[in-house]
C-alpha cells in the first residue's frame, strides 16, 4: 500500500505541476484512482498485473453494484487511462492496458440555462440597500454579464479590474489569463458596492473583490449558497447550480446572433468542441428565426 501511495501521489504532484490541472480536478483524479486501489483489493489484484479482462469485470462492478452513470464511468476511465500511461512512461508497466478500453455512450445533454424573465426575477432579489444585498447582486450581474465559472468569480481582485475599458483580468483552468468585458449593468453593480458594501465589509483590507460577512474572501460554496437562498425567493421552480448562469451567458449570445468562436474566447474553451454543446437554440428562438426568413411562413395582408 505504501508504494501505491508513493506512485500515486507522484502522479498527482505531475499533473499538478506540470499539467497545471486545477485542484478540483486533481483531487477527482485522486478519487478515482483510489476507489479502483480499494476495488483491486477486494480481489486479491496488483495495480501492475492487471489484465483486460480485470477491467470489464470493474466495469461491471461500476454499474451493477456501484451504480455508477455512463458519465461517472467515463471520467473514471478517463482517470485510470491517464494514470496508467505515466507509469508506461515512467517504465513502472510495460504498457498501458487501459488503452484498450473503451467507455460507455455519454447520453447527450443538453446544458440548462435561466430564461431572461427568470435572470430578471433573480437580479429584483437582493436588497440594494444593504452591504451584502449589493454584494450578492453584483455576483449575478457579473456571473452573467461575463459567463466566468464560480472559481474564476472568487478569486477576482481589485487590481484585475480596469474600469476605464470595462474589462477584468481573470485567471481560469491551468492558470490560463484571458480578459473578459462587462457592460453597463454590471458597471452600475460594481461602482454601488465598491461604493458602499466593499466598504463596509472590507475592515480586513482584503484585496480580494467578494468578501463574506465576516470580511473574509468568499468561497465557491459560499456563491452557491447565496444563489440557493436568492432561488428559494423567486417563483423558480428548476434544480439549479453557479454554472447554469455560464449557461444562459453562452446561449443567450448564441441566440442573438453571437458566432461560436467568439463565445469559445468568452467562455475560455481551448476547444471549439466544448463550446459546441450551446449551439443548441431554444424552440420559441427556432420559430421566431423561421417566420422571420422564411418567405413562405407568413401570408401577407
Amino acid at each position: 500500500m505504501e508504494t501505491e501511495n508513493k506512485i500515486l501521489n507522484n502522479y498527482l504532484d505531475y499533473l499538478k505541476y506540470q499539467k497545471k490541472y486545477s485542484i478540483n480536478t486533481v483531487e477527482s483524479y485522486k478519487n478515482d484512482i483510489r476507489e479502483f486501489f480499494r476495488y483491486l483489493k477486494s480481489e486479491n489484484l496488483n495495480y501492475k498485473d492487471i489484465e483486460y479482462s480485470d477491467i470489464r469485470f470493474y466495469l461491471i462492478y461500476l454499474k451493477d453494484e456501484k451504480k455508477d452513470n455512463n458519465s461517472s464511468t467515463s471520467r473514471k476511465l478517463s482517470s485510470l487511462r491517464g494514470f496508467y500511461k505515466f507509469l508506461a512512461n515512467e517504465k513502472i508497466i510495460k504498457s498501458n492496458v487501459f488503452s484498450l478500453v473503451s467507455g460507455p455512450k455519454k447520453s447527450k445533454k443538453l446544458p440548462r440555462y435561466f430564461e431572461y424573465n427568470e435572470l430578471e426575477e433573480m437580479f429584483n432579489v437582493p436588497d440594494k440597500r444593504l452591504p451584502l444585498g449589493q454584494r450578492d447582486y453584483l455576483i449575478l450581474e457579473l456571473l452573467y454579464a461575463t459567463g466566468i465559472r464560480v472559481g474564476e468569480l472568487v478569486n477576482i481582485k481589485i487590481k484585475d479590474i480596469d474600469f476605464g475599458r470595462k474589462n477584468i483580468l481573470i485567471l481560469g483552468k491551468g492558470n490560463k489569463e484571458r480578459y473578459v468585458t462587462y457592460g453597463e449593468y454590471c458597471e452600475e453593480a460594481l461602482k454601488l458596492y465598491l461604493k458602499d458594501g466593499y466598504y463596509k465589509l472590507n475592515d480586513k483590507n482584503q484585496k480580494f473583490l467578494f468578501l463574506n460577512k465576516d470580511g473574509n474572501k468568499l468561497t465557491e460554496r459560499g456563491v452557491r449558497f447565496i444563489l440557493d437562498k436568492i432561488i428559494k425567493k423567486t417563483s423558480i421552480n428548476k434544480n439549479i447550480s453557479p454554472h447554469m448562469i455560464r449557461h444562459s451567458f453562452a446561449t443567450h449570445l448564441l441566440n442573438e446572433g453571437c458566432d461560436l468562436l467568439t463565445v469559445q474566447k468568452l467562455l475560455g474553451h481551448e476547444s471549439i468542441k466544448t463550446t459546441q454543446i450551446y449551439t443548441h437554440i431554444s424552440s420559441e428562438r427556432l420559430k421566431e428565426v423561421y417566420y422571420n426568413a422564411f418567405p413562405r411562413a407568413k401570408i401577407d395582408k
